[in-house]
């Protein structure tokens, strides 16, 4: 009889394929289930940019969720490679975030002071310096803030390549699963679809913006609400961007073919999936402030992704009150490719026995590497904070 635990990720994007990995990895016999194909949520829309120090710096409890997940990103795209052979565009080449009037440069020089705090190498660079360090960059520019630790990652391969790695430990894939109801059995978990009922151990929802459509037996339904993103794959006229240039409406996020992707739109409408007139000009005016040249670049497509919200933009990463089988993985709206590494982390050790909060500490869980400073900010994701989830 195979004693390892029995989970059922409820989700295959980015976070829910990561998850499954880990968890495999540790010995555990998982299937995934979802009712789309591998990373057609948000996942599919997401340029990859890994950049807490830009995205997450105004949040504390967001920031140091994104500054540990960033620490273990080496780590976790060598052993993806490894074990599933793939090739994922990874590049460590840094980000320019640019500002255009005085209260955007007094905005990075915050950024800068923030990140001396916290031992992070970031440089301020005059207009004439940041246009140096990108000739793309338009005359109206007023300064910028190199951060040389961030970079960006192929979200969609390494999302395909998740999914080669967990196959070679035996995880398997269930598409076109759409996932009604959770429910205690027992001492386990009852995952109800349509056709077919799956009995585990412990249940993952990281079902994306679709989890607070999935009724948990006995709580209310997770806050997880879609917000539409829209992003751009251009042609780039030469020369190539040598990294990542952030500016106020877009961000622009060199390819390896000399391509860009250009992001992204934040739309409260709901789970309507269309690329719209309106995003692609919203993106191509604001890219254009900054760098003209994207009125020479040719067009390839637009790919729209529904990210999952919570009210306080933070995810919901802990055990349901309700169903103590379960466990939410859910709610990173745009952080999800940056977050996947620690909350697959994060959540097997939850799986293996602790809680969150545990999964923090080495004091509470031994041989952790996760480091006792994220308890607070674990403590802010637990899903309590919604009630009783």
């Amino acid at each position: 009889m195979d004693r390892r635990p029995h989970v059922v990720v409820v989700g295959a994007g980015v976070v829910g394929c990561a998850i499954a990995y880990e968890l495999a990895r540790r010995g555990a016999r998982v299937q995934v289930v979802d009712r789309r194909d591998i990373g057609a949520g948000a996942t599919q829309a997401s340029a990859g940019v890994l950049a807490p120090y830009i995205e997450a710096h105004d949040g504390q409890a967001l920031l140091e969720l994104a500054a540990r997940s960033l620490d273990l990103y080496d780590e976790f795209v060598a052993n993806v490679v490894e074990d599933s052979g793939a090739t994922v565009q990874y590049v460590r080449s840094g980000t320019l975030e640019v500002a255009l009037d005085e209260a955007g440069l007094a905005h990075l020089a915050e950024v800068e002071r923030m990140c001396a705090g916290r031992g992070v190498d970031a440089e301020l660079l005059d207009a004439a310096a940041t246009r140096e360090a990108e000739p793309h960059l338009a005359p109206g520019v007023s300064g910028g803030l190199c951060i040389g630790s961030h970079g960006f990652v192929g979200a969609r391969d390494l999302t395909a390549a998740l999914r080669s790695a967990a196959i070679a430990h035996e995880v398997s894939f269930h598409t076109a699963v759409a996932v009604a109801r959770v429910a205690a059995d027992g001492e386990g978990v009852r995952v109800e679809t349509a056709g077919e009922t799956f009995v585990c151990d412990t249940a993952v929802l990281a079902a994306g913006s679709w989890s607070g459509r999935i009724e948990v037996d006995g709580a209310e339904r997770l806050p997880v609400r879609p917000v539409r993103g829209q992003l751009l794959h251009l042609g780039w006229p030469a020369p190539a961007l040598g990294r990542v240039v952030w500016a106020p409406g877009c961000y622009v996020v060199p390819w390896s073919d000399g391509s860009v992707l250009v992001g992204a739109t934040v739309e409260e409408v709901g789970f309507d999936e269309r690329a719209t007139v309106a995003g692609i000009r919203a993106l191509i005016d604001a890219t254009g402030k900054v760098m003209p040249a994207v009125r020479e670049a040719s067009f390839v497509t637009a790919r729209v992704g529904l990210r999952p919200a919570t009210p306080d933009r933070l995810p919901v990463i802990g055990r349901s009150a309700a169903v103590p089988g379960l466990v939410y993985a859910s709610g990173h709206f745009r952080y999800g490719v940056l977050l996947a590494p620690l909350t697959a982390a994060l959540v097997a050790d939850i799986v293996d026995g602790g809680s969150a909060v545990e999964a923090a500490g080495p004091s509470e869980s031994p041989g952790s590497e996760l480091g006792g400073d994220l308890g607070a900010a674990l403590r802010a994701t637990a899903p309590s904070r919604f009630g009783a989830c």
